[in-house]
């Protein structure tokens, strides 16, 4: 009896897995034993038909999958213009069965997936990548990966590059380079912000050194340039000419005295700058403001001419000598072997802050902004005939004035009424 219920039992098994085998082998042949999609999945498939708002796509499932809706409408023209039946593409599984029973799928995603994977691929292996400037906005440039925009911050743009960048405005600056090629590695990929971050910097075989040295190898001693100021100093400031940086002292900024060059300039400032030295050695260049501008001291010292006697006020006295003051900003220094016929050893013998003289302007020198005086020459003969030709001058002003005041009429003296008719 145990023995028939055993041998029951071992061919009721036997069956059972004959049954089994026979439902895969069914259900293969329905179609119904393939590994279907699942959500968020990209799989290869051949495109079985392109019709007005729909794309059909074979992905190994009993069914094609279905590209439509908004699916289909984000696909850009050109693109869709150019897919065919028969095309192996990537799609992106939104729904594996909807209401409908259809296999949901997009292009699009799937494009974008992959692009993601190909720039974190790109940030791992720090390799570069080829690509055109598309667009620019206010902090640098956009530069397509795959089907996703990049970013290139101005800092992380090539020195080279951003040796012709000129303007204020964006497009000033940026405008001119959409279009252009460009290789660039990705330094940050940040898929919840939708942020991909790109240096050209990085892709550039040239460094800053080798920029400089080649700079330094272009300019000229005397000729001028416009760069961009990049910081600021107590000593002075920094401009970027063609790529490398040189200093503009604070002597060299402007003819008008400044405490710090916050005062009239500001980083990110187009500037033009004359090179006024360049040490290949110490891999410096000097440059100048200032001597691009009119020099004022020289509009108010050319009412001066040697020879010439003016009153001055002593503002300073040294052991070398006093400074007056001959006009607003213009001062002249007396030298302490012009300050008295006799020897003296210090200019307060004779002289003392806010004496009111009448001094001999014996030299000028614009090159230093520096007026020579002398006290002892006020009655030299040396200037006898200057002397008299100035007082000449006076006097026919003084009677071409009484001329004309006497042409004049008075109140006391009414003009004669004309004669009756």
């Amino acid at each position: 009896m145990d023995q028939n219920v055993t041998h029951n039992g071992s061919g009721a098994n036997l069956d059972n897995n004959q049954n089994d085998n026979n439902m895969a082998s069914l259900l293969e042949k329905e179609g119904l034993g393939i590994d279907f999609p699942t959500q968020g999945e990209i799989r290869k498939g051949i495109i079985a038909s392109i019709t007005p708002g729909q794309i059909l796509v074979s992905v190994g499932t009993k069914s094609e999958g279905i590209i439509t809706g908004k699916e289909y409408e984000l696909i850009p023209s050109d693109e869709l213009a150019n897919l065919k039946v028969g095309d192996e593409i990537s799609v992106y599984v939104v729904n594996p069965e909807d209401q409908n029973g259809n296999l949901v799928l997009s292009y699009m995603r799937a494009r974008e997936e992959e692009s993601w994977q190909e720039v974190e691929a790109l940030q791992a292996s720090k390799q570069a990548t080829h690509s055109t400037i598309l667009g620019y906005n206010k902090g640098g440039l956009i530069v397509p990966i795959g089907g996703l925009r990049g970013f290139v911050p101005a800092s992380q743009i090539s020195l080279t590059r951003r040796a012709g960048v000129t303007g204020d405005t964006p497009e000033q600056r940026w405008g001119k380079m959409i279009g252009q090629e460009i290789d660039v590695c990705v330094i940050e990929v940040d898929r919840e912000r939708r942020r991909l971050i790109l240096s050209e910097r990085q892709a550039s075989t040239e460094t800053r050194e080798s920029v400089k040295e080649r700079v330094l190898e272009e300019l000229k001693e005397g000729e001028v340039y416009l760069g961009r100021i990049t910081s600021l100093a107590d000593f002075g400031v920094f401009v970027n000419v063609n790529g490398a940086d040189g200093l503009v002292h604070m002597s060299e900024i402007s003819w008008e005295r400044i405490q710090h060059p916050s005062e009239i300039l500001k980083v990110g400032q187009e500037v033009k700058v004359k090179v006024i030295n360049i040490d290949h050695e110490k891999k410096r260049i000097g440059l100048s403001i200032r001597q691009l501008q009119s020099d004022p001291w020289d509009q108010k010292a050319a009412q001066f001419q040697v020879g010439q006697l003016i009153e001055g006020t002593i503002t300073r006295l040294t052991k070398f000598g006093a400074f007056a003051r001959l006009a607003e900003d213009i001062e002249g220094l007396i030298h302490i072997s012009e300050i008295s016929e006799r020897r003296i050893e210090h200019p307060k013998e004779v002289l003392k802050e806010g004496d009111i003289c009448t001094l001999r302007i014996i030299k000028i020198d614009p090159s230093v902004h520096r007026i020579g005086l002398s006290l002892r020459r006020v009655d030299s003969m040396a200037y006898a005939d200057m002397d008299w030709q100035a007082l000449e001058g006076i006097l026919d002003e003084d009677t071409a004035v009484i001329a004309k005041d006497d042409d004049q009429p008075t109140a006391e003296e009414p003009t004669e009424p004309a004669p009756e008719a």
